[in-house]
């Protein structure tokens, strides 16, 4: 259900010029807040929330499973981070995943396809023969 909501929601993967710019559709950039000379940073209440939902349940389902997520959060908090911090990381860390995944993909299917832009498609037509 996670993957066909990505797939459905995003679309054409080329129209995000980075990981980054995805992330910030996703709503897992974060923002930079500042006050004085303390610099800190806050998630963003902007970009599509289902998606971001989404990368939430990818997340908690990494961190409850021994997965490479898991390892990559359990670092995290032994850094200092508190649980919030540490799972933001890790959504973002994913976001930055499934934009690698959808780039590579959409792009071994434009390589793939033949004539006419579709696999296995022939140059001669078999309707006029």
């Amino acid at each position: 259900m996670t993957a066909a909501k990505f797939l459905a929601r995003v679309g054409d993967i080329h129209r995000f010029r980075s990981a980054a710019a995805f992330a910030s559709y996703t709503g897992t950039a974060p923002i930079e807040v500042s006050s004085g000379n303390v610099v800190g940073h806050r998630p963003s209440r902007a970009g599509d929330r289902q998606l971001n939902c989404c990368l939430h349940t990818m997340a908690i389902t990494q961190i409850r499973h021994d997965a490479p997520g898991r390892a990559y959060y359990q670092r995290k908090r032994t850094a200092g981070k508190s649980h919030k911090k540490a799972l933001r990381c890790l959504k973002r860390r994913l976001s930055d995943a499934v934009y690698r995944r959808l780039f590579l993909d959409a792009n071994s299917q434009t390589q793939a396809a033949g004539p006419g832009g579709h696999q296995g498609a022939a140059l001669n037509s078999s309707a006029a023969g």
